[in-house]
């Protein structure tokens, strides 16, 4: 399976609502939107999203990371 940083997994937590096609639309949507770093950070987590199979995407844990 493929693994997410700890900020992909973050941006995730964020955008995820329950589908990946809803992941998807949320995080498309706000891509014109975020500054050229953060941009660069969600299409590069929307695209090991699509590598990924629905098994894998329904196994996937989506939580933000606690700071410590």
């Amino acid at each position: 399976m493929t693994q997410f940083t700890v900020e992909e997994t973050n941006l995730l937590s964020i955008y995820h609502e329950g589908s990946r096609e809803q992941l998807r639309e949320n995080m498309n949507a706000a891509l014109p939107y975020m500054d050229a770093d953060m941009r660069e950070l969600a299409k590069r987590t929307l695209s090991k999203v699509d590598a990924l199979t629905e098994t894998e995407y329904a196994e996937l844990a989506v939580y933000a990371a606690d700071e410590a």
